[in-house]
């Protein structure tokens, strides 16, 4: 009996123990993995350095030097050289390592071992990057940070700017940033239930609090973007408005801002040499327009006709979003194009329009056609990924851009009364662009006058 109270004793407590570490490395990875993971995985690591780097075929021939030196020593075996490591980096995530290549090694043939070190260092994923010619970075992923997305504050706000949004998580546990500088247009595909919704939400809150001007056209009736309509300077809700609103942000007000543009150039000599510009970025603070980014969800609503009327329609309407999407950069005006299939079964135009959007966002697709509309130009591995994102994870989504480079994104989730919250208290924000007044889904608030009348009023004497 004695010996049974022991054992419950004994038992209990690391029982407790191992449930709480269960428990924890469900609810909460990033405090289980400093607290029980990183630690293990150091000693894994530091313990058995060489013989892991022999195993995974990072290890090359000994110098004639280092031979030569055990030829006069005598020794029969000589080891093989090994990368070196340089430093640890921990981190609530993971852990990056710095380490010096052995003579002869490639970044490319660390990088087709990282496999191999992932399962030998039992981690979630290893990811390699060049620091300069001999010397690497290993990125050790402790847990899967896209099955429970949390942006880090810090490193959010310093990712942040003038266009530029932190919109997800990437899975090796930086974020994601969506630049308009450096990508002025975009494509965001994904099937119904997918997170494309989500990522539209998070790009709209993102961007409420900066000096941009938002445009949005939303052909399902508004449903989608009408929330955010107080921070919005032009709301287009059916394929009608739709035109009009592009026919004034094409035709005068891309033009007025062209106009600005070249009066600045200094053909005249009216401005000095190092004020020249060609786009709205060098000119003074005084006179530059606001940027603008124009949003356009469920773009093939945009494509479609039923008959001659609405073709008409449709091909003026595609018409001024390629010169939009080819002309607009310059002058501040970008744009963010959302859909669930995208591409040349649209009709004339479609293939013209998805050439000028470079930075592609693909979310879980019914298709392997449609993987291949937003990446099949970018890398053929990034469009097998896209088809193999699991329905339990909405939001998870591949990106990529012209260069070939591409990763896993997730965006955090975001709800709709959150985001429209946050337009709402931007509201401020929204640019004076009076060519877009008919537009505005909310007018301008009527400013209270505490002026006093000039004129006395006079009471008029009532007759019986």
């Amino acid at each position: 009996m004695s010996e049974l109270t022991s054992l419950l004793e004994l038992g209990a407590p690391l029982a407790a123990v191992a449930g709480g570490a269960a428990y924890a490395r469900h609810r909460t990875p990033r405090l289980y993995w400093s607290a029980v993971g990183l630690p293990a995985a150091l000693v894994r690591i530091q313990s058995k350095w060489d013989e892991t780097m022999s195993a995974c075929e990072l290890s090359v021939s000994p110098s004639l030097l280092k031979i030569m030196a055990a030829d006069r020593a005598e020794r029969s075996q000589l080891p093989h050289d090994v990368p070196k490591l340089r430093s640890i980096r921990p981190s609530t995530i993971g852990v990056r390592l710095r380490v010096r290549l052995a003579r002869g090694l490639t970044t490319d043939a660390v990088r087709d071992a990282s496999e191999a070190l992932r399962h030998a260092w039992q981690v979630n994923a290893v990811y390699v990057s060049e620091v300069r010619p001999g010397i690497v970075d290993l990125h050790l992923v402790g847990f899967d940070v896209l099955r429970r997305v949390v942006l880090p504050s810090r490193m959010a706000s310093k990712a942040a700017g003038l266009l530029r949004v932190p919109i997800a998580l990437r899975e090796d546990g930086t974020v994601f940033v969506r630049d308009y500088r450096t990508a002025p247009h975009g494509l965001a595909l994904g099937a119904t239930d997918s997170g494309k919704s989500m990522y539209a939400r998070n790009l709209f809150a993102g961007l409420a609090g900066q000096p941009v001007a938002l445009a949005g056209i939303d052909c399902k009736r508004g449903v989608e973007q009408a929330p955010f309509a107080s921070r919005l300077s032009a709301l287009a809700t059916e394929p009608d408005a739709a035109l009009d609103l592009l026919r004034v942000l094409v035709e005068e007000e891309m033009d007025h801002r062209y106009d600005l543009i070249r009066d600045h150039l200094g053909i005249p000599g009216t401005v000095a040499r190092e004020d020249i510009t060609a786009n709205i970025w060098g000119l003074p603070d005084d006179i530059r327009p606001a940027p603008l980014v124009l949003v356009v969800d469920e773009i093939a609503e945009l494509f479609l006709s039923a008959n001659k009327v609405e073709d008409k329609r449709r091909n003026e309407t595609v018409t001024l979003l390629i010169r939009y999407a080819q002309l607009a950069r310059a002058t501040g005006m970008y744009l963010e194009v959302l859909g669930q299939r995208f591409g040349a079964e649209l009709g004339k135009g479609a293939t013209a329009l998805r050439a000028q959007l470079t930075h592609r966002v693909v979310h879980r697709v019914n298709d392997i056609e449609t993987a291949r509309m937003g990446l099949g130009d970018i890398s053929e591995q990034a469009m097998t990924a896209s088809t193999q994102i699991p329905s339990e994870q909405p939001g998870t989504a591949i990106a990529g851009d012209s260069s070939g480079r591409w990763s896993r994104i997730r965006t955090p989730y975001l709800s709709l009364a959150d985001a429209s919250a946050r337009c709402a208290r931007h509201a401020h924000l929204v640019p004076d662009l009076p060519a877009l007044d008919a537009f505005r889904p909310v007018p301008p608030p009527v400013e209270q006058s505490n002026a006093v009348p000039l004129v006395k009023p006079r009471t008029v004497p009532v007759t019986e």
